[in-house]
């Protein structure tokens, strides 16, 4: 059995790099949360993530925020998802990275799409299903 190993994260819990479903949960949803909800707008109650921050890099944010994201692609290719899914995953991070290249203004559409969210909902899905151990209470 392989050996787990963990890595900080600044404000995270450390997460292990394991292929324990559990373990794929916490690091999809960390990176969700690192990509979509990790900033909070002084005076709304309004998230905002490091994706929306790099749209505001030209066009190299936008690769590397693709980049990101598809990261949850890969954690999905690695659960045995259906490729139909998988696929819808990819249109999200594509069509997310078509309106980051928008200088700029990019960011805005980015805002409310938000992509990451999306693939999250589709791989909680599909973990639901198929491996309910590994379902988790929110508080």
């Amino acid at each position: 059995m392989a050996k787990a190993t963990r890595m900080a994260s600044g404000s995270m819990k450390n997460l292990p790099l394991t292929s324990d479903v559990a373990h794929v949960r916490q690091r999809i949803e960390a990176m969700e949360k690192l990509l979509e909800r990790t900033f909070v707008i002084p005076g709304t109650k309004q998230t905002i993530g490091l994706d929306v921050i790099l749209d505001l890099i030209p066009v190299g944010g936008d690769f590397i925020g693709a980049a990101m994201g598809l990261y949850m692609v890969w954690e999905a290719r690695n659960l045995k998802m259906p490729g139909s899914a998988m696929l819808r995953m990819l249109g999200n991070v594509g069509f997310d990275w078509l309106l980051g290249l928008i200088p700029f203004v990019g960011a805005i559409p980015d805002f409310f799409f938000r992509s990451n969210s999306r693939n999250l909902r589709i791989i909680k899905r599909h973990m639901d299903k198929h491996y309910p151990g590994s379902v988790t209470i929110n508080q």
